[in-house]
């Protein structure tokens, strides 16, 4: 099998520009925390315990090393860890290998590697005609110690107390106030909350994030702890930084989450995250509330085909920790695919990591050895291929917003695609044990005497005389259907 197409992986995309939220619509990307994913010395036995809360040894030459690995899934975007300096040494819970405790903007984390080494990666990225995501953090600065031992002066750019919000935990989360201007963490790793309504603070954050994606060739960011900022900051941060954002707003529901999308590029799907988590990671979820949040997010957002679409992060707990079934795994990632939005895939998730809330979920990837012949990695490699090819034969395929033309209480189908390019998903929480049957599926858009392929067994089938197609569902697996015309020379099933 050619598990990812140079075709639809087309060069109408011009890496000398600033990708805009459109190009960035297309992409699909893989998300790594650096320190877990690939080491210099290219061991897949190197010692990486989670609980320790320790440097493993991830490098950015390492991800260099391994850019087939990703590539061969079919992404061509990759997201990285926050690259700045951070807290060093151990605290109260552990080192900063994850990068969200930083202490000066203008410093790169040394753990990762060079300056050079992380401009190499860019240029790599690059060469494939891939993006680079970088995570950055805007809220807080961090300090090893309690609230009232800080030296501010250890800080870079903001090295002065008086540009910091005043000492005062976060107690309620339905006040937007204290959301906005209390601090996280605690007096073991305090994150010191800047004050970002000051004329400085601003001035400063633009300066750092333009000159940070000029220096290191950024096509994209992932914006931390977006909720703990006030809107009217944001507009001016993704402007200076002349490329695309997409922001982390931590809470489930569309009518808090999707106004942040009116003050910044994108955010990440979590309204979709929860209901999507409950459909599947059991054989009792709610099929009908997945279908309504789908529907509640298309209503509240501005665009929903530019969300981040994701089933696994570096904050919650893997999805193979609820359940081993992997026809349960291969479901919640094709709808990760196959829906609105740009699809993230976490790293370890194409190998079924099945670690549970932090630090167990951010384990090496090394250990599975890379392997390339493992159930999920060649599911999202087909998965990936076949988006890609109906974006390559027409690019409407992005703007169309996916919508369920048939559900019940086990099963979810959705249509995504104009008529003659459409891609059609049927979903089951059965799990592996799910009983056989055929599933007759209208509202396909789909004509009479139509040939399909299902892409994920590159079986035929054909749209019968009412316009409906015989799905054969089976131990709970999903199905793909896509029309085969639009499959020569893909490569897609041997197409």
């Amino acid at each position: 099998m050619r598990i990812y197409t140079t075709v639809a992986l087309a060069a109408s995309f011009n890496l000398a520009t600033a990708a805009t939220t459109a190009d960035w619509r297309s992409r699909s990307i893989y998300q790594i925390v650096t320190d877990r994913f690939a080491r210099t010395d290219g061991s897949t036995t190197a010692t990486c315990d989670t609980e320790d809360r320790q440097y493993c040894g991830g490098t950015y030459q390492g991800v260099i090393n391994h850019l087939d690995y990703i590539q061969g899934m079919g992404f061509n975007a990759l997201w990285i860890s926050p690259i700045t300096y951070q807290v060093e040494g151990e605290t109260g819970y552990g080192e900063a290998f994850h990068g969200y405790w930083q202490q000066d903007l203008y410093r790169l984390n040394p753990h990762f590697g060079s300056e050079d080494d992380l401009k190499s990666l860019a240029t790599e990225l690059h060469k494939r005609n891939m993006y680079l995501m970088v995570d950055v953090v805007v809220n807080h600065n961090a300090w090893n110690g309690s609230a009232s031992s800080i030296d501010y002066s250890k800080f870079n750019p903001f090295n002065k107390q008086e540009y910091y919000h005043p000492v005062d935990w976060i107690t309620d989360w339905s006040n937007q106030t204290d959301i906005e201007d209390g601090w996280l963490g605690d007096n073991t790793v305090p994150l010191a909350d800047l004050d970002t309504q000051s004329s400085f603070v601003q001035q400063e954050y633009h300066s750092w994030i333009s000159s940070l994606v000029s220096n290191y060739s950024v096509d994209g960011l992932r914006v931390d702890t977006v909720k703990h900022v006030q809107k009217d900051f944001w507009p001016d941060f993704n402007s200076a930084s002349g490329v695309f954002n997409t922001g982390e707003v931590l809470n489930g529901d569309p009518s808090y989450v999707c106004p942040y999308q009116e003050v910044m590029d994108s955010i990440l799907n979590y309204p979709i995250y929860y209901p999507l988590i409950d459909a599947f990671k059991s054989t009792s979820g709610s099929i009908n509330d997945l279908v309504n949040q789908i529907n509640s997010v298309k209503s509240a957002c501005t665009d929903s085909t530019v969300l981040g679409s994701f089933s696994e992060n570096q904050d919650n707990p893997r999805f193979g920790s609820y359940t081993s079934d992997i026809s349960l795994a291969k479901n919640i990632i094709a709808f990760t695919i196959l829906a609105d939005g740009i699809p993230i895939i976490y790293g370890g998730q194409e190998q079924h990591y099945a670690g549970g809330n932090d630090p167990a979920n951010r384990e090496a990837v090394w250990l599975a050895g890379y392997n390339t012949s493992s159930p999920l990695y060649t599911h999202v490699a087909q998965l990936n291929q076949v988006r890609n090819q109906a974006i390559y034969k027409n690019s409407t395929y992005l703007t169309y917003q996916s919508w369920p033309i048939y559900s019940d209480t086990t099963t979810i189908a959705l249509r995504k695609g104009f008529d003659g390019n459409q891609i059609i998903t049927v979903l089951s929480n059965l799990g592996s044990d799910g009983a056989s049957y055929t599933l007759s599926l209208g509202n396909t858009g789909y004509t009479n005497g139509e040939k399909l392929v299902e892409i994920l067994s590159c079986s035929q089938v054909t749209v019968d005389d009412d316009g409906n197609i015989p799905v054969s569902m089976g131990q709970g697996l999903p199905k793909v259907f896509y029309p085969a015309s639009q499959l020569s020379e893909s490569g897609i099933c041997s197409s």
